[in-house]
Order: C-alpha cells, then sequence, then structure tokens
C-alpha cells in the first residue's frame, strides 16, 4: 500500500517559513481505524479561514508533477510562485512516502515550477540519486543505472525523470521497486476543482466534457441512481448531437441537455461524480473547496463514500463545520491551517476526545485554537 506520509514546503506562495502537512502520525482512537492504513491518514479534511492557504497547499503538494509528470498541469495557479516578502530566492519541497514498508524521501528547491536547483531522491535511508543543478554534479547509485550519464547542458530536465526513462534498472532490486512505486505514485496523483474553475492537474492530460466521459464509462444509469439516492431525480438518457452523445434529461414534453437544465450545485455533483468514478485508480486526490455549491447533508454523505476507496489517498478542504463528526471521521483526519501550520485538532487541545464528544461544538467554542 502506497501512501504519502508527510509534507513540508518553505517559501512558495503563502508559506514563507516551513510548514509541514504530516499524515503519518495518528492517535489510537478505536474508532474509524479505516482510515488509517500503515500509520498513514487516508482520508482528511483540511479547514482555514479564506486566505489560510487552503488552496495553495494543494497547489504545493502538486508541484510535484511538474518536472516528475507529463499530466495536466495548471500553470497560471503557480504565479506568483515564490513568497513576495521573502529575500530567499528559492522554494523547497520535502515529501515522504511510505511504499510496502520502505520509505522514500524526496526534495528539491526550484526557481519556478520548471528551474530545478537540487533534488535528492533518498530510498530506505540510502541516497539514491542526488543532483545539483548549479553546479552541474550529481550521481545514482540504483541498480541498473549506476554509469547512466547524469551531467548534462540541458539543466531543466530532472534527474529523477531522467533516470526512469532511460536506466533499464534490475528487476526485483527493493531499492528499485520502491522507485517505481513512487514514480508511480506521482503519475496518478490528481488534484481538481470544483465546478466554478473545472480546473484539474495530474493523472492524465486534456480536457474533458464531464458529460460525455460519464457515459463514455457507461455510467449513465448508474449516475441517474447516484443523483436519486442525494435526492435530486432525472430520467436520464444518452443523444448523439453532431456525432458524439451527451447527457439529456428525458420529460413527457421532450429532452433538455443536462448542462442546461441542471442546477450549479448538480451541475458540481456531476463533476463530481466525473472524478469519483476514477478515484480507484488515483493515488492521491486533492480536492479543494470540494463542497462549496452542497447542502451540509450531502457534503456529509459524499465523506461517507469516498470512504469506501481505500487504496485512495484523500484530501478535501472546506469550511464546512458540519463535517466535524466522529461519526464520519476522527479528530486526527481533521486539519486547521492558519499562520503556516497545519495541526491536527487532536493536536491542537490537551482533552482527551473520545467519540461522545461534539467536536464541531468544540471547534466553535474555540477548544482548537492555539
Amino acid at each position: 500500500m502506497a501512501m504519502l506520509k508527510k509534507f513540508t514546503v518553505s517559501n512558495f506562495k503563502n508559506f514563507k517559513t516551513k510548514t509541514t502537512f504530516d499524515l503519518g502520525n495518528p492517535l489510537n482512537y478505536e474508532f474509524n481505524q479505516d482510515v488509517i492504513i500503515n500509520g498513514c491518514v487516508t482520508k482528511a479534511v483540511v479547514l482555514g479561514i479564506n486566505g489560510s492557504g487552503k488552496s495553495n497547499l494543494g497547489l504545493a503538494l502538486f508541484d510535484i508533477i511538474f518536472h516528475l509528470t507529463d499530466k495536466e498541469k495548471l500553470f497560471i495557479k503557480y504565479a506568483p510562485y515564490l513568497h513576495m516578502d521573502s529575500k530567499v530566492k528559492i522554494a523547497e519541497f520535502e515529501y515522504e512516502f511510505a511504499f510496502d514498508g520502505i520509505i522514500v524521501q524526496y526534495k528539491y528547491a526550484k526557481k519556478s515550477p520548471f528551474e530545478l536547483v537540487y533534488e535528492s531522491l533518498t530510498v530506505d535511508n540510502q541516497e539514491v540519486i542526488k543532483y545539483d543543478f548549479r553546479e552541474n554534479t550529481g550521481f545514482t547509485t540504483l541498480k541498473g543505472a549506476e554509469t547512466l550519464n547524469l551531467i548534462s547542458s540541458e539543466n531543466k530536465i530532472s534527474r529523477v525523470k531522467y533516470v526512469r526513462g532511460n536506466a533499464i534498472l534490475v528487476e526485483n532490486d527493493k531499492i528499485n521497486k520502491a522507485f517505481y512505486a513512487f514514480m508511480d505514485f506521482v503519475d496518478r496523483m490528481l488534484m481538481f476543482y470544483s465546478l466554478d474553475e473545472r480546473g484539474y492537474q495530474g493523472f492524465f492530460v486534456g480536457a474533458d466534457s464531464f458529460t460525455q466521459g460519464i457515459i463514455r464509462e457507461g455510467k449513465t444509469k448508474e449516475f441517474e441512481k447516484f443523483l436519486k439516492d442525494n435526492d435530486i431525480e432525472y430520467n436520464l438518457i444518452e443523444k448523439e448531437i453532431n456525432g458524439s452523445k451527451e447527457l439529456y434529461c428525458h420529460f413527457e414534453n421532450g429532452d433538455v441537455a443536462f448542462s442546461n437544465i441542471a442546477s450549479t450545485g448538480t451541475r458540481a455533483l456531476a463533476l463530481f461524480y466525473y472524478w469519483y468514478i476514477k478515484l480507484s485508480k488515483v493515488s492521491l486526490v486533492y480536492i479543494d473547496e470540494y463542497d462549496a455549491f452542497y447542502h451540509f447533508e450531502l457534503s456529509k454523505r459524499l465523506i461517507g463514500l469516498l470512504k469506501t476507496l481505500p487504496q485512495t489517498q484523500i484530501i478535501v478542504t472546506s469550511h464546512n463545520t458540519d463535517l466535524l463528526s466522529n461519526d464520519l471521521l476522527r479528530p486526527d483526519c481533521y486539519y486547521q491551517i492558519s499562520e503556516n501550520h497545519i495541526k491536527t485538532f487532536s493536536q491542537l487541545t490537551d482533552k482527551d476526545i473520545r467519540k461522545a464528544h461534539n467536536i464541531q461544538k468544540m471547534y466553535k467554542a474555540g477548544s482548537f485554537n492555539e
């Protein structure tokens, strides 16, 4: 099982000093144990006031896809890149992953999304790739890549990505297996926004219609049931328009395109479903303001639905305090972001929180204020 354990960023956007998002330090709660796998939080909710950095946390976390993958990238979101008040000219990123008990640490610095300054990959406490782009020096010790020449006049290319694409690594070596697992994990990361922006990055490349995507996956009737389960009733049909199928709602007096009749909230729910049917293949998904258009009860139901995906690490951001429930998650799965700190509710109080506690009331009463 592959999981992100910890992420640290500094001098990126509003994160001027080192800020750590720790998913690998859960407590021993006896309830909702299914959201903790191999010592990692698999389902997390990040709360914070406007401007606290919820969206920027996702952008920081997904900076890795710019130089390690060829997947979709939201270029416009990354300007400005560095913290505007800092004299430091680089942003630094640190990731710690766990792959079947083997720890993989990846560190790098950048001047911009595509300008690497250095990178270092450590597997099972062994530094296997290191490169300094300022001095154009580095090495790799991965079995099968020892003779690969990393020194190049093309400094923009990640040497980690270069090794993956140009070396034939020894099979059945645990370090190499962890290296490939790490690269596969990054390839399958996904971040997406609600309907107002309809942007995404990672996982695959290109624009897509969420209605046509549902049809293509053969999920029209399942989507109809999904809507009905969430108190929205439509008789959905597929109609071919200009050579391609589109989703329509059937009525006694005619058919209307789903996108033309659905409310903003219903279209947001359709977008959620479009991504949901893909999430079993996603390693980690970051959904920013995922419930911006949802009724609070619907928001809670969707978290329950996301919990049914045990192999996918899921992080959502929200302002909705109705999500704060020990029936839904647990105090070490709820994170508060503020002033360059990201801490779980269990870290923000000295109280021994039990399942019977109403953590929403505790939150509103200021029990988790530092």
